[in-house]
């Protein structure tokens, strides 16, 4: 493992600075993971640009989380061994080259093709950023850090869209992959001059070595359930808003792309409890904040397939972004204490499950309203929600 902590610690002399590498941390990942989002809205205007059908366009998400999720499990081992600010960097500067390509791509294959690729730089960030801040700072700043670095995950879901609905709107879809490319650079720059590098020990272990100590964490039944209940989330989260692409432009709402760039930002009011998880979870406990996030979630998920009227269904939808934003960084922080001194590769999976749900999320989306209606699709990933709930049950999570 990276001993990165004293060194950076030694370097940082006040609280402010602490702030500061925050703030810095939690702009480059709404960045990076934004660029997860950013095709959810185009869809229609891929679908016309290249003849295609819907379902092919999907891919365009499919193959960015996909090979995105997989990444984590070459990165991660691999920033044990050459250290986390080195592979971040690279990640981003990388993510300003490939990202503009897409605007050039020439088909939709190609574009599929450079999703992956764009997809599999982006995975050097996270969930290294996360194992950085577990290792760097101090521990009563520690969880507030995580918070808000999740929180920018988070919020990246929904700024994605809107950045890229804004974009297309107004210039086209290939300028939403200029303009993040150009994004990424910028990042970048403010990642080199306010995150510390740290004088890093790195581990002298064979990535072979390294990859050993995965299969022990499916071992522990308490992780290997909250793995599970990993892979629902961004699932349902990015199949809702595939859905709500089909669901609000038809009948009896019939939406103008502006308006439902409207709501989509809505569902920033649900995140406002992100920061605020950790506390929850001291108060209430790990296992109690964690289903009540399930429980939550699934409550506005399916009230939204259920209501005819646009203002409960906004106001629904926010619930459901709040129940998501509860449960993530509480389920971050308790992977974290189950898995003890292997919280580095644990928070890994943890990742990889995430995304590949992210990943599922418009295939299952799509076939669900091929099997019927929007209403049956929305209840269905509420559903999925409630079984979460039900393996949350079966988790004997410990104190903070």
């Amino acid at each position: 493992m990276i001993l990165l902590a004293e060194p950076i610690q030694k370097q940082i002399a006040s609280p402010a600075r602490y702030s500061m590498i925050t703030a810095v941390l939690v702009l480059c990942s709404l960045v990076v993971v934004s660029g997860i989002y950013v095709t959810l809205p185009l869809g229609p205007l891929l679908a016309d640009a290249f003849q295609a059908s819907q379902a092919r366009v999907a891919w365009a998400s499919s193959a960015f989380t996909f090979a995105y999720a997989l990444g984590f499990l070459l990165f991660a081992p691999l920033s044990e061994r050459f250290g986390r600010w080195p592979l971040m960097l690279s990640g981003l500067l990388a993510l300003g080259v490939i990202t503009p390509m897409l605007g050039l791509a020439p088909g939709l294959s190609a574009l599929i093709a450079l999703r992956a690729v764009q997809g599999l730089a982006a995975a050097t960030f996270a969930p290294t950023v996360m194992i950085y801040v577990a290792e760097s700072f101090p521990q009563e700043r520690r969880v507030a850090a995580m918070g808000f670095v999740s929180t920018g995950f988070l919020v990246s879901a929904i700024a994605g869209q809107l950045f890229s609905s804004a974009v297309s709107e107004n210039w086209g879809w290939s300028y939403v992959f200029y303009i993040h490319g150009v994004l990424c650079l910028v990042a970048a720059v403010l990642f080199s001059i306010f995150i510390p590098r740290g004088e890093e020990i790195r581990t002298k272990a064979g990535l072979a070595a390294l990859y050993k100590q995965l299969p022990a964490l499916f071992l522990q039944k308490r992780l290997v359930l909250c793995y599970l209940i990993c892979l629902t989330i961004l699932l349902s989260f990015v199949g809702m808003y595939t859905i709500f692409q089909d669901y609000l432009t038809k009948l009896p709402f019939a939406l103008t792309a502006p308006q439902l760039m409207q709501v989509r930002a809505a569902g920033l009011a649900g995140m406002i409890l992100a920061p605020f998880a950790g506390r929850l979870a001291a108060k209430f406990g790990f296992k109690r904040t964690l289903q009540a996030g399930l429980l939550l979630a699934a409550l506005g998920l399916s009230a939204v397939g259920l209501s005819s009227s646009l203002p409960v269904l906004v106001v629904m939808s926010i619930v459901y972004i709040a129940g998501i934003s509860i449960m993530i960084p509480v389920l971050i922080s308790l992977i974290g204490l189950l898995a003890g001194d292997r919280r580095g590769p644990a928070i890994t999976v943890y990742s990889l499950m995430l995304f590949i749900g992210a990943s599922a999320g418009p295939q299952v989306a799509l076939n669900l309203l091929k099997a019927g209606s929007s209403l049956s699709a929305f209840e269905a990933l509420a559903a999925l929600l409630l079984v979460a709930f039900g393996l949350s049950c079966f988790i004997k999570a410990p104190e903070i």
